[in-house]
């Protein structure tokens, strides 16, 4: 029924004896919750958290799938009634509360006329590596600093653990072992400034050295000022790190709050008595051209880094078995790092055709590499959550990978994709010319795969666990020395 514009009591009225309300209002997102009447809102995020933490409010974006899953489930009575959160019960005045978006109190009047305490925004710095440095965890660092800008709750800064200096000081970055010194000692110092401001630092964090260098100074420092803190800790190395670096264990547990990116790390660390919170890695969903494959042409995409654990080998040599087979197949390899001649070596001495090194991407560009290919090849060894897969999986790619590391726990094999034992070049080509020879493996695959990463991989279900967290450790509820 579509009705003629109405009368705020009519659409209270109306709100109050409704089954659910599904909206993109922030206003009908806090009267629901008032109503108790469950609330469906069709956006990415919301000015009204509380609605969603203690409230009636479900933020679902704009996924079909997600906002019919979710209705049914009100229908079906199998969503928890929520309550209506604390200081909202009409007496804003007579307390002398003035409450923002979030239900935190503004500076305002007391009855006795004196004056509250003011709230403002959790201050998070975020400790990682700038976009200088090419790899997944730059660029979560972006997305996520992107998305969370426009939370309110919100302040968020960002620390580079790889500053670049200015003047003479510059020169010594270009010299090996010297740069690391006072590259360490600048962002040191950057890091000492800053902590006196701050409530949350939120620091990322690979293994071994890296580990060291970078997120230790940021535990140190964070339990030293007594503030959150927060690693994020995003390597595949996990296991073999914590085994060999008996003081890494220790180091951890200075954190109030581990996060990881996959339930693989989670197992990881819970082997090695630590406990850990899954918080997935997601894709800018809007900024990835989806193209459906019926018929497949030979075109091969592989983008991961130059480095001995992606294995870019094992998809150069499965690429020459799929080139003896269909001779017109062509392979984009993206990617940069220390092994880039010597792989571009190995592809002129397999004799392999139509093979293109496009060097380092940028993420624009990478789209449309993603568009271009029609199957995406991937064979590390080691390996957590590659955001490349779910990328390609977004775009509709059908994918063929290793199953190293925590790739089984974002895809399934004859589900989501096709896996395969880890450096076994002769099983990733035999898997890839699967595609070609069983009519609609290609397009099931893709379709389901990017149904899973529209449901679980995309900044309306990451919002959520990243809100959790932030509030979890500003509030001094998460564990400490986990």
């Amino acid at each position: 029924m579509i009705t003629d514009p109405l009368g705020y009591l009519e659409l209270l009225h109306l709100n109050l004896n409704a089954k659910m309300v599904i909206t993109d209002s922030g206003g009908l997102q806090e009267e629901a919750t008032v109503l108790g009447v469950p609330c469906i809102t069709l956006r990415n995020n919301t000015e009204r958290p509380i609605t969603c933490e203690v409230g009636t409010n479900i933020v679902v974006g704009n996924s079909r799938d997600k906002i019919l899953r979710h209705a049914l489930a009100v229908l079906n009575g199998d969503v928890p009634p929520g309550k209506v959160p604390e200081k909202w019960d009409g007496k804003a005045a007579e307390n002398g509360y003035l409450l923002n978006a979030s239900g935190s109190p503004h500076m305002t009047a007391n009855n006795d006329g004196t004056r509250m305490k003011r709230t403002r925004p959790i201050r998070i710095c975020i400790l990682g590596p700038s976009l200088e440095i090419v790899g997944g965890q730059a660029v979560q660092i972006q997305r996520l600093r992107m998305r969370l800008a426009s939370i309110p709750e919100l302040e968020v800064s960002f620390l580079p653990i790889n500053p670049r200096l200015m003047g003479p000081l510059r020169l010594l970055q270009r010299v090996k072992y010297v740069r690391t010194i006072v590259t360490s000692f600048a962002y040191g110092l950057s890091l000492l400034w800053r902590m006196p401001r701050l409530d949350i630092v939120h620091a990322l964090s690979a293994s071994y050295w890296s580990f060291l260098l970078a997120p230790v100074p940021a535990l140190l420092f964070g339990r030293l000022f007594r503030k959150g803190v927060i690693l994020d800790y995003r390597s595949g190395e996990a296991d073999d790190h914590l085994t060999r670096w008996r003081i890494a264990a220790p180091l951890m547990r200075l954190a109030h709050l581990i996060v990881v990116p996959s339930n693989y790390l989670v197992d990881v660390f819970a082997r090695h008595g630590l406990k850990a919170r899954a918080v997935p890695n997601f894709v800018e969903i809007e900024q990835l051209p989806y193209r459906q494959r019926d018929l497949l042409r030979p075109l091969f995409l592989s983008n991961r880094g130059f480095e001995a654990l992606y294995n870019v080998s094992c998809v150069l040599r499965a690429f020459g078995r799929i080139q003896a087979r269909m001779p017109q197949a062509k392979l984009v390899v993206a990617g940069d790092g220390r092994l880039r001649g010597r792989l571009q070596g190995e592809a002129r001495d397999l004799g392999l055709r139509n093979v293109t090194f496009c060097g380092a991407v940028p993420s624009d560009r990478m789209a449309t590499l993603y568009h271009e290919a029609d199957v995406y090849l991937n064979a590390p060894d080691i390996d957590n959550m590659p955001s490349s897969i779910l990328e390609a999986a977004a775009c509709g790619l059908p994918i063929v990978s290793s199953d190293a590391g925590g790739i089984p726990y974002i895809v399934r094999h004859g589900v989501t994709a096709l896996l395969i034992p880890r450096d076994d070049d002769a099983a990733l080509a035999a898997a890839a010319l699967r595609l070609f020879e069983e009519p609609g493996l290609a397009s099931r695959l893709a379709a389901a795969a990017r149904a899973e990463v529209l449901d679980r991989y995309t900044w309306s279900a990451a919002e959520a666990h990243w809100m959790d967290t932030y509030r979890l450790v500003a509030r001094g509820e998460a564990p400490t020395g986990v």
